[in-house]
């Protein structure tokens, strides 16, 4: 089965993998300096001065909290990552995927940010969940009536109907701060990074003048 998976999907879960491994055996200090650190921050919760570094914005996307956080980043990424790599190929995809992981980075660096100026602590971001977001959204806009199996509660639904399920709970959860250490809004950053992307490759509003519109699975 692992030899069916695309190239850059499978390069990536192996990423991943292997960064989890070394955090376990190293320790989460070492990589203090590859979470992504709100502006404005003077001190971590590790004991030493950490500051935000524009590598942040990639690196962060490959180190996960626990293995519950890795493994559910991991299933997505196949879920919805392969059939994708398979429809754009590799470059494409691998550029989509990293646009959803920095914009997610970028929104959470604001939210975090404006935290930090109100009074609220310095807290590290962690995991591949905005580029995952990116990844649903962007499977729901190519194969919206295709069905998927929800993993808790198992119940089908169609793709499209998902996405808007998931948005729409990432939206509640991050404005009413019930489901406190998750960045939200690095999930809804990641799929609105991927969504204006699609939309630039399809030549749509904002970024074109409307027309006839392209096929809906891009090349």
């Amino acid at each position: 089965m692992f030899s069916n998976i695309p190239p850059v999907t499978k390069a990536l879960l192996i990423a991943n993998g292997v960064v989890f491994l070394l955090q376990q055996l190293v320790g989460d200090p070492a990589f203090a300096a590859f979470m992504l650190w709100p502006l404005g921050g003077d001190a971590s919760p590790f004991g030493a001065s950490t500051l935000f570094l524009p590598w942040q914005l990639v690196t962060y996307a490959f180190l996960h909290g626990s293995f519950a956080h890795v493994g559910f980043n991991m299933l997505a990424l196949l879920m919805f990552g392969a059939p994708l790599e398979y429809t754009w190929g590799q470059r494409r995809f691998l550029a989509y995927f990293f646009a959803c992981v920095v914009g997610a980075g970028l929104c959470q660096l604001a939210v975090g940010s404006w935290a930090v100026a109100q009074g609220g602590g310095a807290y590290p971001t962690v995991g591949a969940s905005g580029g995952v977001f990116g990844l649903l959204l962007a499977y729901g806009m190519l194969f919206p009536n295709q069905r998927v199996m929800l993993l808790i509660p198992p119940i089908p639904m169609r793709a499209r109907t998902l996405v808007i399920v998931y948005g729409a709970i990432e939206l509640l959860l991050g404005f009413t701060g019930l489901q406190p250490g998750v960045a939200h809004f690095a999930h809804l950053g990641g799929m609105l990074f991927g969504w204006l992307l699609i939309r630039y490759w399809r030549g749509q509003p904002p970024f074109g003048r409307g027309g006839p519109q392209r096929p809906r699975i891009v090349r």
